[in-house]
């Protein structure tokens, strides 16, 4: 082992501690890098081999009804390569073991089993029989939310009459991947599920004989999709098409491709952070080693060693912590990747779901790691280079002292003089006060971050659940009624009050900004469901014109006073033209409003309802339930209650995982920066400290002298940290919003004292280690002259 080798070994087992702390953070962000692009890397590899495997379509479209030679004329348009044409209804269902009324989307497949689009991989049982017209296979998702297997039973309610569904096998689809229902608010597993059902049942049933509702459409590979959606609109529109849309707009792909950029972005941003924290210190820390050894280093010069040698084995020490992070990274991140991959088979049913590492992103992380040492160690190397032998034989010019600010302007008698020399010593060294302090600061904001993720899971719940949604039981009709009838519904016994409303489909225009959504009727002087946006604003719908969701409005480019252009759907297309008359930045959906009776004039009906919202005594609610499931219209009613009870404990089961991660990591950086900007000083100062000490300064004084600094730093870093936090909280919430959803930018007052508490606690846990090294100084060590 050459020379400069073994003084590296030296210089790396003498400062342990500090090079330990840098391999922790740099650690976390390969660790982070390793989990979030493994976890990625196999969710985007499961998803795509499932929808190639099981014939995921290109295409989707709904209809009225459909002559089954119809799909001859979808097929041979340009780029088509397949059709599959299906029936598919929602059912009121009766769960055992479930009081409410839970909603069932019944399609349509072939007894005879063949190879379709949207095909079914079974997970248990088998395929339903031509000769048993009541069998079904059922989602697994709401099997398991209902502990249903196979041989179990459930009612319902098949266009008006009930009947027995015997579940006969347990199914994963590519098209339904996450369930949703468009009907009612937030999905409910236990209360929503998919039943594949026979083709003949089916058209029995719904009186559907060679007809189809429904259809999947497969494109060439490399083929246009719009000009394929107009043409099947126009073949449609007839046959009440309500608008083909591509795969990319399917409810459940929304979901899951949402889902896949957040981890993709989430990898990216946590360990670019942790790096550039690691690289930081390891700025810090080689500016030191490089001061306190300009005659090492000047003698290294005399010997004949070139700059670049030296500079090299400087370099050698910031890769070698840089690496033994990364060391303990990667088994560390394929560790968290494989749990978190576990995590996601919970909400996304791919069944060949495993997690396995992306290598490039491994290797990616360990050179990202070296470079981000190297990074920080160029500038101590440069000083390196540039030190003359000559000059780095004499000790360092000693620093300008000189009076304070404070004592310039005539505060100096109300300082102490530990004070005035705690302060001194501060402004003496401001780029490395202010780098310190920042340090510190970003592990405020870091844990700041992570809570405002429990702010926004709170405010979710409590914006949706009881601001938004505020009625006990909403209802869904499997066709429209009239609007009167909705005050059956308020005379069941245990409901107060009852209010209809109407949703109906539209594609909006403006110029060539085209966007297809649903226009929900409600009454100017509802209660049970009202429009508020993401600061909690309650908007009242106007008399006429259109309410848009701002994103929605971003889409189409338009603005309150404009003039949008609605093809009404469920009308074969007829067109209108419709002012907006304001706008509302909601959490979910891109969704589109109108007062009921606008939007009856504008849909030239008497008021209709698609379904109803109710208000009912909470000790009447199974009751009420119980009456909804015999009326043959109903075709789903769901709790609020149990809403927001599934929604906190789907939340709880990741966000507490997530937020104790962020704060583990935030803990981590506070630790790195306070300990090594603490014995840095302690390191520099080791001599002044000592001289104190002989003069007759305590141990305590003299403790108090370099942890005092600390404890000013860590005090100017908090309100500096709660800023940054709330500045990368608001780029996170910009970053992540889509059609599909936006978070509100909600941070409680308690989340800052929390995450200041935190800092503080571990700034207290340092300042201890520290504290034991000022009480074990050598005096006679430290003060003798080195020769």
């Amino acid at each position: 082992m050459k020379a400069l080798d073994r003084k590296l070994v030296r210089d790396l087992r003498r400062m342990w501690a500090q090079v330990l702390s840098i391999a922790l953070l740099v650690a976390v962000g390969v660790m982070t890098v390793v989990a979030l692009f493994g976890t990625y890397a196999s969710l985007d590899r499961a998803r795509a081999e499932y929808y190639t495997a099981y014939r995921f379509a290109d295409v989707f479209v709904t209809l009225e009804r459909a002559p089954e030679h119809l799909a001859s004329r979808i097929a041979e348009l340009p780029g088509v390569t397949a059709v599959h044409t299906r029936i598919v209804r929602e059912v009121l269902l009766e769960v055992p073991g479930v009081e409410e009324a839970a909603t069932g989307k019944l399609v349509s497949v072939p007894e005879v089993r063949v190879p379709t689009l949207n095909d079914v991989y079974l997970r248990a049982g088998r395929w339903v029989e031509a000769d048993r017209p009541d069998e079904v296979v059922a989602s697994e998702r709401f099997a398991n939310a209902n502990g249903l297997t196979v041989g179990d039973s459930l009612g319902a309610l098949v266009n008006g009459r009930w009947r027995t569904l015997h579940i006969v096998g347990i199914g994963l689809s590519p098209e339904f991947v996450y369930e949703v229902t468009s009907a009612i608010g937030f999905s409910d597993e236990r209360l929503y599920g998919v039943l594949w059902a026979g083709r003949e049942m089916m058209e029995a049933a719904f009186d559907m004989e060679d007809a189809f509702d429904d259809a999947a459409v497969a494109l060439a590979p490399g083929a246009a999709v719009a000009p394929v959606l107009a043409a099947i609109d126009d073949i449609t529109k007839p046959y009440g098409g309500l608008g083909a849309y591509a795969r990319a707009d399917q409810s459940s792909e929304v979901i899951v491709s949402s889902e896949l950029a957040q981890v993709r972005v989430t990898g990216q941003v946590v360990p670019a952070l942790f790096l550039a924290i690691a690289a930081f210190l390891l700025n810090i820390v080689l500016a030191r080693l490089v001061a306190t050894e300009r005659e090492e280093i000047a003698i290294l010069k005399a010997f004949g060693y070139t700059p670049g040698r030296i500079g090299t084995h400087y370099l050698g020490f910031a890769v070698a912590s840089a690496l033994l992070g990364a060391a303990a990274g990667v088994p560390l991140g394929l560790w968290l990747g494989n749990a978190y991959t576990r995590l996601y088979t919970e909400y996304f049913l791919f069944p060949n779901l495993r997690f396995a590492p992306s290598w490039p992103a491994v290797i990616g992380a360990i050179v990202v790691s070296a470079l981000a040492g190297i990074a920080g160690a160029l500038v101590s190397v440069r000083a390196v280079l540039r030190l003359q032998p000559a000059e780095a034989m004499r000790p360092p010019a000693p620093a300008r002292f000189r009076p304070l600010l404070a004592e310039r302007i005539g505060l100096g008698r109300f300082l102490s003089s530990a004070a005035r020399m705690l302060l001194r010593n501060i402004e003496r060294t401001p780029v490395r006060s202010m780098l310190s302090s920042l340090g510190v600061a970003f592990s405020m904001a870091v844990l700041v971050l992570g809570l405002f993720m429990l702010d926004i899971v709170g405010r979710m719940g409590d914006l949706q659940f009881r601001e938004i949604q505020r009625e006990d039981i909403a209802v869904g009709f499997r066709r429209t009624v009239p609007a009167d009838a909705v005050d059956d519904l308020g005379r069941i016994p245990g409901v107060w009050r009852a209010e209809a409303f109407r949703a109906t489909p539209v594609r909006l225009r403006n110029a060539q900004h085209e966007e297809t959504t649903a226009i929900t009727g409600r009454s100017a002087d509802g209660v049970l469901r009202r429009l508020v946006d993401l600061d909690g604003r309650v908007y009242s719908l106007p008399p006429a014109g259109l309410v848009l969701d701002a994103f929605l409005a971003g889409q189409l480019r338009v603005a309150p006073g404009d003039t949008v252009t609605v093809e009404l759907l469920e009308q074969g297309g007829r067109v209108e033209r419709v002012p907006v008359a304001a706008t509302i930045r909601e959490m979910i959906g891109a969704s589109a409003y109108m007062e009921a009776g606008a939007l009856a004039r504008l849909l030239r009906e008497a008021p209709a309802a698609s379904g109803a919202l109710l208000a009912a005594d909470p000790a009447a609610e199974d009751e009420v339930f119980d009456r909804l499931k015999g009326i043959p219209v109903v075709t789903g009613a769901s709790s609020r209650r149990a809403q927001l009870a599934s929604f906190e404990q789907q939340i709880s089961e990741t966000i507490w995982i997530s937020a104790a991660f962020v704060v583990l990591f935030a803990a981590l950086i506070a630790i790195g920066v306070i300990y090594n900007s603490a014995r840095v000083s302690l390191s520099e100062r080791g001599r002044e400290l000592a001289s104190l000490r002989v003069l007759g300064f305590t141990r305590q004084e003299v403790t108090r002298l370099l942890l005092g600094e600390q404890a000013l730093l860590t005090a100017l870093a908090l309100p500096a940290g709660s800023v940054i936090g709330i500045g990368l909280a608001a780029l996170i919430v910009g970053a992540t919003q889509t059609d599909l959803f936006r978070l509100p930018l909600h941070m409680r007052g308690k989340t800052h004292v929390i995450a200041a508490l935190i800092v503080l606690t571990v700034a207290a846990l340092t300042a201890a280690l520290v504290r034991r090294r000022v009480h074990r100084l050598d005096l006679i060590a430290v003060l003798k002259t080195r020769e």
